[in-house]
């Protein structure tokens, strides 16, 4: 029974400090394959060809995640996937309002919240604190995806009333998902604060009940040298 379920459980095969790594070579080629994806946008517009670049991008974006989980997840690859999915999302939308079929105004609040996103994090991890990933920011990554591919398929293109639409439904998920990790942030901040708080406490009682023993045993041996 035991080997069975020993083959069916994922093993880790690189450590956490590894780079060359196969969820890594697939996120670096999403990276590259970005500034492709924003060429085909502001120089052809909608289109499949774009359209197939955008849904290669998205795909992989899971084939990564479920290579990381198998094979051992790496700190490069937390900052590289986001990375990545950032570059992609905020670089489509902007080409998608550079070329007209998107308003700005949602697209810079998209991008506003996902650079400041980014450095939330570095910031709250320079302190010691981690934000894990939440299942409702990979649902705002899935909206957003949906938004980038339906502004380019050739025929939901012309239809800006729609895209407007899905545009702020994807602005309304990407600043509850920031504002979720701004109160996790917090909270992290005040745990960690209290942790400390009560450490220090710790050493202090430990600090004193060490002088009072020491204070006992002084008294003891003056009490032996009376007796002597």
């Amino acid at each position: 029974m035991t080997e069975p379920l020993r083959e069916r459980m994922p093993v880790s095969t690189f450590g956490p400090s590894a780079l060359n790594t196969p969820a890594n070579a697939i996120t670096v080629a999403r990276l590259v394959a970005t500034p492709l994806l924003v060429a085909m946008i502001v120089v052809h517009g909608p289109g499949w060809a774009p359209f197939a670049v955008a849904l290669a991008i998205g795909l992989t974006d899971g084939v990564d995640g479920w290579l990381a989980r198998r094979q051992g997840t790496t700190r490069s690859g937390a900052f590289l996937d986001p990375l990545a999915d950032k570059a992609a999302v905020v670089g489509a939308l902007c080409a998608l309002a550079v070329k007209g079929e998107l308003s700005w105004l949602p697209v810079a609040l998209i991008a506003t919240r996902e650079v400041w996103m980014s450095l939330y994090r570095i910031a709250a991890g320079r302190r010691g604190i981690s934000l894990p990933a939440r299942a409702s920011a990979k649902l705002k990554t899935l909206v957003q995806g949906i938004l980038i591919l339906l502004c380019l398929v050739p025929s939901v293109a012309p239809h800006h009333g729609v895209l407007g639409v899905a545009a702020w439904v994807a602005v309304a998920f990407t600043l509850a998902t920031g504002a979720q990790y701004l109160l996790d942030g917090r909270r992290a901040s005040r745990a960690a604060a209290a942790a400390g708080t009560a450490s220090g406490d710790t050493r202090s009682e430990g600090t004193g009940s060490e002088g009072t023993g020491s204070e006992g045993t002084g008294s003891e041996g003056t009490g032996s040298e009376v007796r002597k």
